[in-house]
């Protein structure tokens, strides 16, 4: 027989060979099932719509189809299995189970399991009966008796807040919304989407969301503590369905959109007694496996948002071409419009142009005799009015007519010269300083009546330009008339120079004037056609943009330079002629 020293040696052996098994089953528990073995997945039966049992016995919902679609792409194989939520908590902790696909995080129980990245957020409501007194916050149900989800969110939440009211404890949130249907709790705390779920699916028609909003929770993956690897793996497919878009349709049909969280994860220490070197030197590959995937996820984010904002400026740019073909149909369909009324215009503003002249001489001869009689008998009744009055009224209506009648002229003589195609004849030899000084000429009175500070200073040998000569002296009057305008007083000054910049091949006309400058939003418009900041003194927006379009004919180029309340200066460049830039 074994001496009792023996007897004790084999017991000590016997005691540490348990242990290294034990150690080993602890370690195994831990560890990520192997490829091709099945992964269990819990979740709660009575959820809606995030996961529950449907009408034929079969999981079903949100959680359960992300779940297939995370382990379609992964090459996983899951089986799922619902239950009463404290019931499925407690399966994870002893491993009966390896994921629960719906679980809240919160810093208390990422002490217990792992979370991986949110794939949803849930935000919880206070129900009411519809006679309840209102409320606007978790603070007005001290004192109340609340029905909550037993081991639910909610149920931790206020537990750490040490809510002072009485919880009524639920198997399942629809249970927490039947007691408070029945009468028997006077709020309860639900999730709003499963909430308003259950009360239209169980016809709780006198219960209404009273707080619409009390909490908002992550909703992620959760597995047992350590096991790193099997939480990759559900990181590493629901970043593949979003990218693939196949996690929105999912979410289309049951949820909305939900932005993604970080997750928090933490280093495993209260089984580094029993892990040998090797467990140790995987576990360390897994942490740089899960580095370098946080790595490729940047990236491919980096890579999304740069895709977003290319996509974003193309947009932009499309948007911008669509509103300028827009604006040049609708000066294409203007210069028809003005083509075929200018003639219909002209006609009758003609016929007042010639009669108005015959009325105003018939009326200076009838005076004479209107008169004599007024003289002789009194004032005496004319047209409704007293003579008196008619005799100074007349002439004046006259002078108006005329002038009124001059005006229509002037703008639609505007408007054909916008809608010209441009075939007038530009091959006229140009001295530009000669050009410049007919404008000059032909706008002098309008020059001394704005300014006694007038001033031209013409290049000498200032190369030729083609073109034609009186359409420039259209652009030249226009620009002078323009500074007139702008001044505020006579004393305020205005200075033309023309000049050559023979690198560059062009001749330059510059004006400035001391008048009221153009604020800056409206620099970019000046020669649109109809724009214009002197409307009520009678202006079109025509002569700017008529004026546009000749320089533009002409290959030159008009810039408009101000200082708000200072200055204007306006550029006008033409192209040299060719014979003189070979000379």
């Amino acid at each position: 027989m074994p001496s009792r020293a023996e007897t004790q040696v084999r017991l000590l052996l016997l005691i540490i060979g348990l242990c290294f098994c034990w150690a080993l089953t602890a370690v195994a528990a831990q560890s990520p099932p192997q490829p091709g073995s099945t992964i269990i997945v819990g979740g709660d039966r009575d959820y809606p719509p995030y996961e529950f049992i449907d009408k034929n016995g079969h999981p079903s919902g949100y959680n359960v189809e992300l779940t297939r679609a995370i382990a379609e792409v992964m090459g996983l194989k899951v089986e799922f299995r619902l239950g009463g939520w404290s019931e499925m908590r407690a399966a994870l902790q002893s491993g009966k189970i390896d994921v629960l696909q719906g679980m809240s995080y919160s810093e208390e129980r990422a002490a217990q399991v792992d979370f991986s990245l949110p794939h949803a957020v849930v935000n919880h409501a206070v129900f009411a009966r519809r006679d309840s007194p209102p409320v606007n916050s978790l603070a007005e149900l001290e004192g109340k008796t609340v029905a909550v989800h037993r081991d639910g969110i909610m149920h931790d939440y206020l537990v750490s807040k040490k809510f002072s009211g009485k919880l009524s404890l639920t198997a399942t949130p629809a249970d927490a919304l039947r007691q408070l249907a029945a009468g028997t709790s006077d709020y309860a705390i639900v999730a709003i989407v499963p909430g308003m779920y259950i009360i239209r699916e169980l016809k709780l028609t006198n219960l209404i969301p009273a707080v619409r909003n009390v909490a908002t929770q992550r909703y992620c993956y959760a597995v047992d503590k350590g096991n790193a690897e099997l939480l990759s793996r559900f990181n590493e497919g629901l970043a593949i369905l979003k990218k693939t878009g196949q996690y929105q349709l999912i979410y289309n049909k049951w949820l909305g959109v939900l932005e993604p969280q970080p997750v928090d994860l933490r280093t495993i220490v209260k089984y580094a007694a029993v892990v040998v070197v090797p467990l140790t030197l995987l576990l360390g590959g897994f942490a740089l496996w899960s580095r370098t995937l946080h790595g490729q996820v940047a990236l491919r984010t980096a890579d999304l948002t740069r895709e977003i904002a290319e996509r974003r400026h193309a947009e932009e740019e499309l948007r911008l071409n669509q509103q300028q073909l827009l604006q040049a149909d609708k000066m294409a369909a203007l210069g028809v419009l003005v083509s075929g009324v200018a003639h219909e215009i002209n006609n009758p503003t003609g016929l007042i142009l010639l009669e108005v002249p015959t009325i105003k001489r018939f009326q200076a001869d009838a005076a004479r005799v209107l008169e004599q009689y007024y003289r002789e008998n009194g004032d005496f009744s004319c047209g409704g009015l007293p003579y008196s009055r008619m005799r100074e009224e007349i002439p004046r209506s006259l002078e108006k007519l005329q002038e009124a009648g001059k005006r229509i002229k002037r703008i639609v003589d505007d408007l054909k010269d916008f809608a010209r195609q441009g075939d007038s004849a530009c091959n006229e030899i140009i001295d530009l300083n000669a050009v410049s000084q007919a404008a000059v000429r032909l706008v002098e009175p309008s020059i001394r009546k704005a300014t006694t500070r007038f001033s031209a200073l013409y290049a000498d040998d200032l190369p030729m330009i083609r073109g034609n000569s009186q359409r420039i002296e259209q652009v030249l009057v226009n620009l002078i008339l323009n500074a007139c305008q702008a001044l505020p007083d006579n004393d305020r000054a205005i200075e033309l120079t023309t000049c050559a910049d023979r690198e560059n091949g062009v001749v330059i006309f510059r004006l400035r004037d001391e008048g009221s400058g153009i604020s800056p939003e409206h620099l970019a418009r000046l020669t649109d056609p109809f724009f214009t900041t002197k409307r009520d003194m009678g202006g079109t927006g025509l002569g700017l943009s008529v004026s546009a379009g000749i320089v533009k004919e002409h290959g030159g180029a008009l810039q408009f330079d101000s200082i708000p309340g200072r200055e204007t200066v306006v550029t006008l460049t033409l192209p040299i002629r060719q014979e003189e830039e070979k000379t």
